[in-house]
């Protein structure tokens, strides 16, 4: 079944569009929740948290590119419940060193400025992104969209881990250079 027929699934209100995400797209959700997460249980639940939020959303939403938009909800809802479970402590794990290591890149996301910039900033990084060479930009979305280790990032591209941090440093300064050239730091 390609992404039309899918869409076109949900569009009837077809409950076997909620099977075929599943199977089509269920490996990969749970791969973005669980990097996120870094819980199986929290994972799979996560998954069938997404899949009741396309069964919501799809109507009206109908996105052109169904994999990147899969991924958004995916990442938009174990973020959500990330944060809901370390409100009261900040725990270890690969979130909240990735959110960290961009910390000194971007402001205080808390800030009404920021909020009202969003998609100004948001424009500005996609800009800086395709400046990148392709290698930089795979590792630059897999660790701070996808929330990869830098070990999974290494064994992905077949590089050392060294690389990949390096890179991920020199990357982090060149956008923090970029923002600041923007007017955004």
């Amino acid at each position: 079944m390609d992404d039309k027929e899918l869409i076109g699934l949900y569009f009837d209100r077809n409950e076997q569009a909620v099977a075929e995400t599943q199977r089509k797209f269920g490996g990969y959700l749970y791969t973005i929740a669980h990097n996120i997460l870094g819980s199986v249980q929290d994972a799979e639940e996560c998954v069938n948290d997404v899949l009741m939020r396309l069964w919501d959303h799809i109507p009206p939403a109908n996105p052109e590119n169904v994999y990147a938009y899969f991924a958004s909800v995916a990442r938009s809802v174990a973020t959500k419940r990330y944060k809901m479970k370390h409100a009261q402590k900040r725990g270890g794990g690969e979130t909240t060193l990735v959110l960290d290591e961009l910390h000194d890149c971007c402001t205080d996301p808390d800030t009404v400025e920021q909020h009202i910039d969003r998609m100004a900033l948001q424009e500005t990084i996609t800009e800086f992104l395709e400046t990148l060479k392709p290698e930089q930009q795979t590792i630059f979305v897999q660790r701070y969209w996808y929330v990869c280790s830098i070990e999974d990032i290494a064994e992905d591209l077949g590089i050392s881990r060294s690389k990949v941090s390096v890179t991920l440093m020199r990357t982090r300064q060149k956008l923090r250079k970029h923002l600041e050239q923007e007017g955004f730091l």
